[in-house]
């Protein structure tokens, strides 16, 4: 497992965006969640997402896997324009994962057969599907919570299970909402290392948005700050904590990273 350190080092050689959302605004019962907002996704980076709940992260992980239609704005997938993109069609096609912040398993079916459930939707070959099965068991070290139902699982282990739902597919982005909510430090840093080895041994792009700063910035390459339907900050961990619009908006002046 990599090694969480501070903060992250790590430069692109080259910013190569897999997801363009261009000047994206969303209405709820006329209320504006997301005005104009711009944002480019690099290519094999860990994107964080920043702000306090109902600042419209999740409304951007929908948008993006085609859960809700912007009200106005484009989304643009490897070049290519999926705004009206159906949602199936946008995750085959763009191998796009999803891990929502509640559930995305089903509760009464052991962990093994929650894998397998996945497995036969998404791959034909019973030998490939098997043999990919059988990997992420070994990745995630399930051997000892085969035949445990899901719902008996803890709270890290089920979001364990979830990530590993999502990757039998072979996502290329995978898409983290909310994984560190009301869960132990030691739990934390397993997420932690698992999303860093998404992006350094699979080539995954991740994002990942969550309230917990602390925790959210450990493991980023690139974090922007949503504050009022916009992004107010957007850089390297450090320089999104520098910043001073975000600590005024967001962080407060006390806020540091031990």
């Amino acid at each position: 497992m990599a090694v969480i350190k501070k903060f992250r080092i790590k430069s692109f050689k080259a910013e190569e965006s897999y997801i363009e959302l261009k000047n994206i605004s969303m209405f709820y019962d006329k209320r504006e969640i997301l005005n104009n907002l711009s944002l480019k996704i690099n290519k094999q980076e860990v994107l964080g997402m920043l702000g306090p709940n109902g600042v419209g992260k999740s409304t951007i992980f929908h948008i993006i896997t085609g859960l809700k239609d912007p009200s106005y704005g484009k989304v643009f997938i490897n070049g290519a324009d999926c705004t009206n993109l159906p949602i199936y069609e946008r995750a085959t096609k763009f191998k796009l994962g999803y891990v929502p912040q509640y559930g995305g398993f089903i509760q009464d079916l052991s962990l093994h057969d929650n894998l397998k459930l996945v497995g036969e939707i998404h791959i034909k070959d019973k030998n490939i599907r098997q043999s990919k099965i059988e990997k992420i068991i070994s990745q995630f070290e399930f051997d000892p919570l085969l035949s445990v139902k899901s719902k008996n699982l803890s709270g890290g282990q089920k979001k364990k299970l979830v990530i590993a739902m999502a990757l039998i597919n072979d996502p290329k982005i995978l898409l983290l909402d909310e994984p560190f909510a009301a869960l132990d430090i030691l739990t934390i840093k397993m997420l932690q290392e698992i999303i860093v080895n998404l992006q350094e041994m699979e080539r995954i792009t991740v994002v990942v948005c969550d309230h917990q700063a602390r925790d959210l910035l450990s493991c980023v390459d690139r974090a922007i700050v949503l504050s009022n339907g916009k992004i107010i900050a957007s850089g390297s961990p450090q320089e999104i904590i520098n910043d001073t619009q975000a600590r005024t908006v967001y962080f407060g002046n006390e806020f540091k990273i031990n």
